[in-house]
């Protein structure tokens, strides 16, 4: 093969291979909010990517949910839904993140800004949902996420097994526990056995 076709076909491939997991505007809202019970999409907000992998708003929504789209950064597919009093927690992480602090320091931090009351925990049992696979595709020809699985996340901050009667790790597949138990990201989690 020339030298000048191999490096067009070679450029090509590269595009191919760097634009395979980013998705239009429309295309991110569609399998972020996939995450969400199916009443609570059509209104919840949506965070994702512009065209320069700024994370931004993608949709203003009309209820209590907001959804995360997948981040064209990250190998495999992930996407979340929270209820909005979860949002100041996820928010201080991404910020945090976004500084270069490694995942023991935004707990550290988060911990002692949720302890102090700078940062917002949930009063009430709130939910996350979870859609996610480390070989997960969006195709946005049947509008279905392939590859992926769901699991829910229950932050009920420093609850423990006690307050819930709930098990530190899952009795079977599929079990509910609790996670993080008596600290500000006690958590109950529920992963529902692979299809």
């Amino acid at each position: 093969m020339p030298i000048k076709t191999h490096f067009l076909v070679l450029i090509l491939f590269s595009g191919f291979l760097t634009n395979a997991q980013n998705l239009s505007k429309a295309d991110q809202i569609a399998a972020a909010v996939l995450a969400a019970p199916e009443e609570m999409r059509e209104g919840a907000t949506v965070f994702g990517y512009d065209v320069d992998g700024k994370f931004t708003t993608l949709k203003s929504g009309t209820n209590d949910l907001i959804c995360l789209a997948d981040d064209p950064e990250n190998s495999g597919f992930s996407t979340a839904c929270y209820h909005k009093d979860l949002d100041p927690f996820m928010a201080r992480g991404r910020a945090l993140r976004a500084e270069g602090k490694n995942p023991g320091e935004i707990n550290k931090i988060r911990e002692e800004e949720a302890k102090s009351g700078q940062m917002k925990m949930p009063k009430q049992p709130t939910t996350l949902h979870v859609l996610s696979g480390k070989d997960g595709k969006y195709n946005p020809a049947s509008g279905q996420v392939e590859g992926a699985n769901y699991r829910y996340v229950v932050y009920i901050p420093y609850a423990t097994p006690e307050s819930t009667g709930l098990p530190t790790k899952p009795l079977e597949q599929g079990h509910p526990w609790i996670m993080f138990p008596g600290t500000y990201r006690a958590h109950i989690m529920i992963t529902p056995p692979r299809e």
